[in-house]
């Protein structure tokens, strides 16, 4: 495995980060994006950010698609789930079967 240099970079707003990856997403940008409150805030970034970006943002929307269909947007992990499933069982929803 290569090991990529870290580099310096700066976002838009101004915030200096290093990365090693070509990821250009401010880490300080994306905590201030964060939800902070509703099943959405208790996810990682990558996750909030793949069901945002599903246009996912209530759990009713959630309980429309099925664990398999949630598992392929990228940012959702298996560790992700029991988080999701304990959300919908909250408000007495679940995944479709």
């Amino acid at each position: 495995m290569v090991k990529r240099e870290r580099t310096l970079r700066i976002c838009p707003v101004g915030h200096r980060y290093y990365k090693s990856t070509d990821c250009g997403t401010c880490p300080k940008c994306e905590q201030a994006n964060k939800p902070s409150e509703g099943f959405l805030s208790r996810l990682s970034s990558p996750a909030c950010n793949a069901l945002l970006n599903a246009g996912i943002t209530e759990l009713a929307q959630l309980a429309d698609y099925t664990e398999k269909e949630i598992l392929k947007l990228h940012g959702i992990g298996p560790a992700t789930l029991p988080t999701l499933k304990h959300a919908l069982a909250e408000k007495g929803l679940d995944f479709k079967s």
